[in-house]
């Protein structure tokens, strides 16, 4: 490793740094990006900085947006009377590509994990409750992954929720637990919806 430029350790490590990345993937990726044109590492590189500058949360739904607020929140189109509460982003994508659900969305940015110090206060609850005072929200959806965090932390909403008057209700999976919904096919992801029940 010792002959190995750098910068191309470096951009290795960097690689190797993000999640499923092994080091030889690292490596390999490393290698294609040296391999590019320069036009098209440029337009690589500059699309990185671009979504790190740009990209922020809708300040009401906590969804990635180049905007103050995204455009699912903005849509007159939506049913405002329900929110979907999802893990984080790729849960709403996963949900939009369905084109079956029209209502809003809520991303917590995170699930509860006492064992990894994650509590109520450092995911987005504080927002939702704030959100929820101000709108016309007759069903939450819980649709965190059906995880032991996953499955605490729709609890533990449903147990904040429900004595407010809000109707609470949890998909109906149709994945395998520990499965995650960014995996999960159209169908399955559809029936779930479909079948969802009031916790």
């Amino acid at each position: 490793m010792a002959a190995t430029p750098v910068a191309l350790r470096k951009l290795m490590e960097s690689f190797a740094a993000l999640p499923g990345i092994g080091r030889k993937t690292a490596q390999r990726l490393a290698f294609y990006v040296l391999d590019m044109p320069q036009e098209q590492a440029d337009s690589f590189a500059k699309a990185i900085l671009e979504a790190k500058s740009t990209i922020h949360n809708c300040k009401i739904c906590q969804n990635f947006t180049d905007k103050e607020i995204c455009d699912i929140c903005s849509s007159p189109d939506r049913d405002g009377s329900v929110i979907c509460v999802v893990e984080d982003p790729k849960d709403v994508m996963a949900f939009e590509r369905l084109q079956e659900y029209h209502g809003l969305y809520h991303v917590l940015h995170g699930l509860i994990s006492p064992l990894d110090g994650i509590g109520p206060d450092s995911i987005r609850i504080k927002e939702l409750l704030v959100r929820l005072q101000t709108g016309d929200v007759k069903e939450i959806i819980m649709a965190t992954n059906p995880t032991i965090e996953g499955e605490a932390t729709a609890m533990y909403l449903s147990k904040l929720l429900k004595p407010l008057g809000y109707k609470v209700s949890r998909l109906a999976f149709g994945i395998p637990i520990g499965g995650e919904l960014e995996y999960a096919d159209n169908v399955t992801l559809n029936r779930a919806l479909e079948n969802r029940t009031e916790l």
